[in-house]
Order: structure tokens, then sequence, then C-alpha cells
């Protein structure tokens, strides 16, 4: 997984998980203790409050994502961001600020202005953002939607999600967001739970995942609570399952009670990167602890390319990224001997075996490469782990 450098902040695997809070200059948001209308209110408000708690990322809406609302044009955004580039002038801390907006016309004043990362709830619907975000070489959230501006994350299926975020490519600073939530009245509750229980596949991409579940109703609708001011415990719950299935960025309403949260998950869930790149070309190893077959495929991105193992097989799996063509050759002659399954994606090795099976792999690769000696060194380290 590339990480993605923001001012301070390094955001991706390896790194503990980011805190994005949330703070609205629109009436409509949903969640009207994030409302912060008056400027001077705005930035006492980061000053005091959300930095102190524990935020990294301060990301300010300039109108409701809300489907319910009408959605305002680009000279309403460009109206607004005056009010928003006065809170990060007006603020005293030393923060990250990201700018939700669906316009490239306004992602390219904001960025002139002092905004640091670019949130898309369109997903390059507008075909001039990435080409924006990329002139000014800033991070970007492209949040799965179609391509309308008008209809942001309105997809009902994984699938239907998977092919939104491909649907326009990436950035190199690119973070996805596979957008939770009820967007349009065809995602049902079943349809969140699903792809929350397969948040994981998301790592497929190699970006860096934000999730954005705080005071959803999906999450609210499993333990009773309907409104919205009782969703906080259920929010709390599912941002500890973010962290553990690989989420980087967690954006909320309830920043102290968030972070503190995603401290204690990350301290406490298992390391899936075992090597990562430090420098240009250097290989990296991540485990990915319990997948599935499914999972698998996702990473491959072909559903016929990993064979031979159920879904329950009690198995170790890595992901080995930038690995040279030669070595390539040579671990899969290597896995051919054994019972490890190879696959192979873009630049990505896949390896997938029983601990016994991967230790007998490891005893005929021979390790006369940099590249080799990374995976051994690695891949051992992990099985022999306690």
């Amino acid at each position: 997984m590339r990480t993605v450098e923001v001012g301070d902040l390094s955001i991706g695997d390896g790194h503990a998980p980011k805190i994005m809070s949330v703070l609205n200059m629109s009436d409509n948001s949903g969640y009207k203790p994030s409302v912060h209308i008056d400027t001077d209110q705005a930035a006492a408000a980061v000053d005091e409050q959300l930095v102190p708690a524990g935020a990294d990322i301060i990301d300010i809406g300039l109108q409701s994502a809300n489907p319910k609302y009408e959605t305002k044009p680009v000279e309403y955004e460009l109206e607004r961001l005056d009010a928003a580039a006065e809170v990060i002038e007006k603020v005293e801390s030393d923060t990250v600020f990201s700018l939700e907006t669906r316009y490239a016309e306004v992602a390219e004043e904001g960025i002139q202005r002092g905004f640091d990362i670019v949130n898309d709830v369109c997903g390059f619907a507008d075909p001039e953002m990435r080409p924006t975000v990329e002139a000014y070489d800033v991070p970007v959230v492209k949040m799965a939607s179609p391509p309308d501006l008008e209809r942001p994350g309105a997809l009902k299926t994984i699938d239907d999600v998977f092919e939104a975020l491909e649907r326009g490519g990436f950035t190199d600073r690119t973070i996805i967001d596979p957008a939770f939530g009820g967007w349009y009245d065809g995602k049902t509750f079943e349809d969140n739970w699903e792809m929350f229980r397969r948040l994981r596949e998301f790592r497929a991409f190699e970006c860096p995942i934000l999730t954005a579940t705080n005071r959803e109703d999906f999450l609210g609708d499993l333990a009773g609570r309907p409104e919205t001011d009782d969703q906080l415990e259920v929010s709390l719950a599912a941002a500890t399952l973010e962290v553990a299935r690989g989420a980087n960025v967690i954006r909320t309403h309830d920043t102290r009670e968030t972070a503190d949260v995603v401290q204690v998950a990350h301290a406490l869930s298992e390391e899936r990167t075992v090597r990562r790149n430090e420098t240009e070309n250097e290989v990296a190893v991540s485990e990915l602890f319990g997948a599935s077959r499914r999972e698998a495929n996702r990473h491959l991105s072909l559903s016929d390319r990993v064979t031979g193992r159920s879904e329950g097989s009690s198995t170790l799996t890595f992901v080995l990224t930038d690995v040279p063509d030669a070595d390539v050759d040579v671990i899969h002659n290597a896995a051919e001997l054994c019972e490890v399954t190879v696959g192979t994606a873009e630049d990505r090795v896949f390896l997938s075996g029983t601990v016994a099976a991967l230790a007998a792999f490891l005893e005929r690769l021979p390790v006369n490469t940099d590249a080799l000696e990374t995976v051994v060194e690695s891949v051992r380290e992990s099985i022999t782990r306690e």
C-alpha cells in the first residue's frame, strides 16, 4: 500500500490511523454539533476542542452532501469558501485542513487558499478534478460515486462501489472512501452491512482507506438506536472494527471518543506490514490476516488466479509489492515444489500457504538478491512470531 504524506502526517499501512474531524459550515448538516457558521466560533472550535481532542485533519464542508437536500451550484460553494478560508487564517493550531467539495473549480481555489487535502464526495465526477489535484500535487479523497455531480455515493452493491472507484483511476496521492451510508433509497442497511463485513477487500486498491460511518443509521439499526443523537456507542464499536480491517483514516463528529478507541484498536491490532517501502523500488511485504479466497481474488483482480485452497483453510497470506520480474520467476519456481499458492497482478505477488508449507518454501527460495532476501526475512519473521 502506498503511503500518502501531507504535512507531518503519514497515512497508510505501518502508520497510526488518523482522525478526520468534521467541521460543517452549512446549516443543512445532519449533525448540528458539527456546524459552525461563524468563523470566529469555527476557529475556536478547532483550537479549543477538535485539535486537543485528537483531530489530525479538519474536514470543512461547504454544503451538505445529504441527498435529501438540493445540490448547490459551484457559485454557492465559492461564496462559502471565503468563510472557510477565513477559518484557516484564524486557527492557531498546526493542523491539516481538508475541503469537502465535488467541484474542481472550488478545489483549485481552496488549494490556493490554504487547504491541504481535497475530499471529493463525487469521486472524480467532475472531469477536471483529477487533473487539478495532480497539477497541485495535493492528496485527494476519492469517494465512490456514479459519474454524476448530483448523486454522490448513489451505489448499491460492493461491486458497484469497486467499479466506481476504478472509474477515472487514481492519483499517486489518492485516499479511497467506500461511501458508507444512506446515499440513496436503493441502498439498504443490508447493503451497508455486507460492505462493512468485506471492508478489507478495498485494500486491493493499494490506496489508504477512509471510513465515514460515524452516526450512520445502518449502525444504529443493529442496536435499536434510530436517532442520530443516540448513535455514539455504535459508531465507536464500528470504528474499532474499521481499524482492525485496515482503515487508515476515520472520519468522525465525535473526536475525543473516536480518537481514544482508534488509539486502543491500533495498539492491540495485529500489525499487517512486515516490511514496507522505505526507499524507491524497495520490496514491501504485507500480511493479510485470515484472508479468504474472495479477498485474495480482490487483490489479484482476477477471480481464477488463486486456486487450490478453500475459504476455511488455515493459511497465512502475504502480498509482495515491487518485486523485480526475475525474482518473481524464482518465487514461482520455488512455490511449485511446495504447497504454496502464488498469483500475480500488476506489481503485486500473492503468497498463500500453511506455516509448514511457507517454511518449506523459504528453505527452497534462494537468497541471491536484495528483494528475495527481504521476502525471506519478512515472511520468516511472520511465521515464527509467537
